[in-house]
């Protein structure tokens, strides 16, 4: 993941004012070079409107969620959250947990991250049977790089080989397109969300 790593690295002096090489120009009849799937991931994810904060251990992922939950005046307000894990780990923050919508946000989670789109998906794992608009508008995710994945299939075929003996149901993913596009069966009936992602570093 070393885009991750670098990402917040400035330039060196060294590096200023030196002539960066010429790139040789490529046919048009050549297939497009791809990103890595860390890179991908992360410019669909920014620009579907996701708020991004990667973090290289536990306790940068612990000041992350203490900043978000300061920016947004969120302590001891509900929050919706069906992880008894994700309760236990956050019991301390003068929390309310609740199973229910009406919660300032909602803390779960996901399956994989999918790179090709910039999304998020999860299953009745994170959210039992509810619908997305069910759910609060602000959610805040937890995953590590581990999940990152080029596609949705890779995601499916992922979540039934952990799951042999109780294949979850209620899969989706979680976008924050403006416009959804057009045929996405798997964000049928889904809703915009605020969404905080803390990305912890496991490879």
């Amino acid at each position: 993941m070393r885009l991750f790593r670098n990402l917040f690295k400035t330039n060196s002096k060294s590096d200023k004012g030196q002539e960066k090489p010429e790139t040789p120009e490529r046919s048009k009849y050549m297939p497009e070079i791809q990103l890595p799937t860390d890179e991908r991931f992360m410019l669909n994810f920014k620009n579907n409107g996701g708020k991004f904060l990667y973090c290289e251990n536990e306790q940068e992922m612990t000041e992350a969620f203490d900043n978000i939950l300061l920016e947004n005046d969120w302590y001891e307000q509900l929050t919706c959250c069906f992880d008894p894990v994700l309760r236990e780990r956050f019991k301390n923050y003068n929390l309310s947990f609740t199973t229910s919508g009406e919660a300032a946000f909602f803390l779960s989670t996901c399956e994989y991250l999918i790179a090709n789109d910039g999304s998020i998906l999860i299953s009745s794992n994170q959210i039992k049977e509810k619908k997305l608009g069910e759910l609060p508008t602000n959610f805040v995710i937890l995953a590590s790089t581990s999940q990152l994945i080029d596609a949705i299939g890779e995601g499916l075929r992922g979540i039934k080989n952990k799951n042999r003996n109780h294949i979850p149901t209620n899969i989706t993913t979680i976008k924050n397109f403006e416009n959804d596009k057009e045929g996405d069966f798997m964000s049928y009936g889904s809703s915009t969300k605020n969404l905080y992602l803390l990305l912890l570093e496991d490879l």
